[in-house]
């Protein structure tokens, strides 16, 4: 009888250790790695890379200009990402080619027309502030100014503007980033211009900002700290207005009980000189509720600032509107250091305003073709 062979059964045959699919199984893993790493560290840089080889500038509606959007739209909060990281992005969308998205703009105009109502409650007006209207402070809500007769002749019959009024403005802001722009001939251009704080405008500054004014505002601490309340000399200040030519002034009057009387003399000396310049009080529940307004899209501040109150009325009188001058970080997009304004380098009160979380915001109503940020030098 055949001796049938034993043979001794191996565990580990059928499991190829670090054999030729374990190997390749390996590899592909490996590869894998590298390029998930790869797409990490670099990916992001991929559309700059690729914009980086054309000489011009691109359709807004374009794929590569969709996904630059996008890359801004995908920062949800500001503190999402680094500075650096935000600039970068802000830069590659620069190569786009802005247009006005009518249906952006006109959702976001209608929201602002329920919340606010700048073409109605913008100032006070004999209209919508009658007289023996007890009139609550924006701040001071404890405190109460009965309109008397005397301080309702000082309001207009009615609001001078109306919605949509002007084609296209531009809201001129004090920020460093507008000096050397040359943006000056764009926003003389312009069918209406508003200012804030009666900045410099002469020939040393008019390149960069323009020289048209239609309106501006005044902060009632610069009356206070550089014209002595107008409690004594007045010229000096005339004169500053008259840089103006005949743009209409707008003052928080009714922002807090200290800045009631000083806005007043404003008026007063304007009468004092026959001018026939337009001098307006912004409505205080019109400020409240812009306020509110901007807290839902994330800007919390002790006050808001000038620059904003009139970007946002801006978007219900004018058609369109262009921005410049707005800034809040030390550095532009491309890294250089900046001084604060364009004429000086004073800084604001440390916690009163939330400037970087304003420019954020200007910053998604830019890419959502809502408004023009400019930021850059003007051709």
């Amino acid at each position: 009888m055949l001796r049938r062979r034993m043979g001794y059964a191996d565990p580990t045959s059928g499991r190829d250790l670090l054999g030729n699919r374990s190997l390749c199984f390996i590899f592909i893993c490996a590869f894998g790695l590298v390029t998930l790493l790869q797409q990490i560290l670099y990916g992001k840089n991929y559309i700059k890379r690729y914009l980086d080889s054309y000489d011009g500038s691109y359709d807004y509606n374009s794929t590569a200009c969709k996904e630059l959007r996008q890359e801004i739209m995908d920062v949800k909060v500001l503190t999402m990402v680094k500075t650096s990281e935000l600039f970068e992005r802000w830069r590659n969308l620069q190569v786009c080619k802005w247009q006005q998205n009518m249906v952006e703009t006109n959702n976001f105009k209608m929201s602002l027309s329920r919340c606010c109502n700048a073409p109605s409650f913008l100032f006070t007006t004999k209209r919508n502030t009658p007289a023996g209207t007890k009139l609550r402070y924006e701040v001071d809500t404890s405190g109460i100014l009965p309109i008397s007769t005397e301080v309702f002749k000082m309001f207009p019959d009615d609001m001078p503007y109306s919605k949509s009024q002007f084609k296209k403005c531009a809201v001129v802001g004090n920020g460093g980033i507008i000096k050397n722009s040359k943006c000056g001939k764009d926003i003389d251009s312009a069918d209406f211009v508003f200012r804030c704080n009666i900045p410099p405008i002469n020939d040393k500054y008019s390149a960069d900002v323009g020289a048209k004014t239609d309106l501006v505002t005044i902060n009632p601490s610069i009356i206070t700290e550089r014209f002595q309340k107008l409690e004594k000399w007045r010229r000096p200040f005339y004169e500053v207005l008259q840089n103006y030519e005949n743009s209409s002034v707008v003052l928080p009057a009714f922002y807090n009980t200290r800045n009631t009387d000083v806005s007043f003399r404003v008026k007063y000396m304007l009468d004092d000189f026959d001018s026939q310049r337009g001098v307006f009080f912004f409505h205080p529940q019109y400020l409240l509720n812009v306020q509110r307004f901007w807290t839902v899209q994330g800007v919390r501040a002790k006050r808001l600032s000038s620059g904003l109150m009139l970007v946002t009325a801006a978007m219900e009188l004018c058609e369109e509107v262009h921005l410049y001058g707005f800034w809040a970080f030390p550095m532009n997009p491309s890294g250089i250091f900046i001084t604060h304004h364009y004429y000086d380098n004073v800084k604001p009160r440390p916690g009163f305003h939330a400037m970087p979380h304003e420019i954020f915001n200007f910053m998604h109503m830019h890419t959502r073709g809502i408004l023009n940020v400019h930021s850059g030098p003007c051709t």
